[in-house]
């Protein structure tokens, strides 16, 4: 069974929301990027939402010097996108996922592969969480307070305690957490 794990950039006061300029993709600490390609040595899909993967599309595709490696990593790895109005994704190694969506993600997570990661996608990612389908949260925690914005976890939501998997400081700051359900 496929690890379903939501890896997201946070604000210390539990923002994912960037509504400020508090991160930016291509102004990475050298030794955050190694954590990050470490962690996609896990993972052979990537499991977005229409907007977020929109964004992506726009962006990376069209990076022609990226010292990072994330776009090669992003061009090559499986994409899955939950759309309901989505009907030709035209970017490689893209699916669109409509209908019970939710069910196709159990399908996903019964097959035989890596991790399976979601990023960005607010809506989807509270879906997840909702429905019980996530394994992993991997959080990169910015020292950045925002003091607005929506939050990891939907208005209302309780859950059990988290067992800490990892944590790990960065010299620019930024705090990699790892939990497991």
């Amino acid at each position: 069974m496929r690890t379903l794990a939501i890896t997201q950039n946070i604000t210390l006061d539990g923002s994912i929301e960037m509504l400020g300029d508090w991160f930016d993709p291509a102004d990475q600490d050298p030794q955050l990027l190694e954590a990050t390609r470490r962690q996609s040595e896990h993972v052979d899909a990537m499991l977005l939402g229409r907007q977020t993967f929109e964004d992506f599309r726009g962006y990376w595709p069209q990076q022609t010097d990226d010292q990072t490696g994330i776009t090669d990593e992003l061009n090559q790895i499986h994409k899955y996108v939950v759309s309901s109005t989505m009907t030709d994704p035209q970017w490689r190694n893209s699916t669109v996922l409509t209908g019970d969506w939710i069910a196709r993600v159990r399908e996903l997570k019964g097959q035989q592969g890596r991790d399976i990661v979601v990023t960005g996608s607010i809506t989807l990612t509270h879906a997840l969480i909702v429905a019980g389908l996530v394994d992993e949260y991997r959080l990169f925690v910015y020292p950045t307070v925002q003091g607005r914005g929506r939050r990891l976890f939907p208005d209302g939501y309780e859950m059990l305690r988290l067992q800490l998997a990892q944590a790990r400081g960065f010299e620019n700051g930024v705090s990699l957490l790892r939990y497991t359900v």
